[in-house]
């Protein structure tokens, strides 16, 4: 399902009970030096990342300054976090002369800590080639590193390299928990082009060997992913990003089923691989 942008007014773009994908939560914010926003998510864990600007967060009691840092774009420096326990009050006050927060959610019914992600902190991964139009850049948020002090949730930022191509390729699913083959997750983006009247194209085949639906894709649309393969690409001459959260239904660790007609391909894509386990 695609969710052309919009003015969300800081009230989430995937809330919980979603029809199309239960297991994530989504949210914008957006705010102006001094200004502060408060919430709380029952049966969701959260993550905060500031897209641009700073904020100080407090989660009951554990504070953090000045998370963020980026300038005028998601380009313009590297991301960080802070991981919000399931049902925690958060709070953010933007500290910067503007800010725009992403808050990815995941459900999840334990309650753990919470804590913060520097941009030191993060697990960098980059593979594909330009020859085989797949080269990208991930920066996860939440990755492997955490997976004792997170439930469900799965949060990363993937960055094409170069202008055009595509991501997501060879075509894969996450939509069955059939291990281990495959683990159900929910997924859910939010895309950016550079320069911002890029775009591009979202695919997603419900089934093997039949026609399936494309999306077209500009500076701010937000997919969510239930169900089927779903490889997108981006305009020659343009840059694209795109926050991703990924919620399971039974373990964290995604394990992809890749499509038959195309798996072949994972050996003719340099790092892939290791893509592939950072996710795990």
């Amino acid at each position: 399902m695609h969710i052309a942008p919009y003015d969300n007014q800081n009230k989430p773009i995937v809330d919980v009970d979603d029809p199309t994908v239960p297991l994530n939560y989504f949210n914008i914010v957006k705010l102006k030096k001094g200004e502060a926003f408060e919430y709380t998510v029952p049966g969701f864990e959260t993550c905060i990342v500031p897209a641009t600007g700073s904020v100080d967060v407090n989660v009951e009691g554990f504070k953090v300054d000045d998370i963020g840092g980026r300038g005028v774009d998601v380009w313009d420096g590297e991301p960080e976090g802070v991981y919000v326990p399931t049902a925690a009050k958060a709070e953010m006050v933007c500290t910067s002369n503007e800010a725009e927060v992403f808050v990815a959610g995941a459900k999840y019914d334990k309650v753990l800590e919470a804590f913060a992600v520097r941009n030191d902190e993060l697990d960098l991964v980059q593979y594909g080639s330009d020859d085989t139009k797949t080269h990208r850049k991930i920066k996860h948020i939440l990755g492997t590193k955490y997976h004792d002090k997170v439930g469900r949730l799965l949060v990363s930022e993937l960055f094409t390299v170069g202008q055009g191509g595509w991501s997501g390729f060879p075509s894969h699913k996450h939509d069955t928990d059939r291990l281990p083959d495959e683990t159900r997750h929910d997924e859910t983006y939010n895309f950016r082009f550079r320069p911002n009247h890029g775009s591009g194209v979202q695919m997603l085949q419900r089934e093997e060997g039949k026609a399936g639906d494309a999306y077209h894709i500009v500076d701010g649309s937000t997919i969510c992913l239930d169900a089927g393969y779903h490889p997108c690409a981006v305009l020659p001459g343009y840059e694209m990003y795109y926050f991703t959260i990924l919620g399971g239904l039974s373990q964290r660790s995604l394990v992809q089923y890749f499509q038959p007609s195309h798996a072949y391909q994972i050996e003719t894509i340099p790092g892939i691989k290791d893509m592939i386990a950072k996710f795990k």
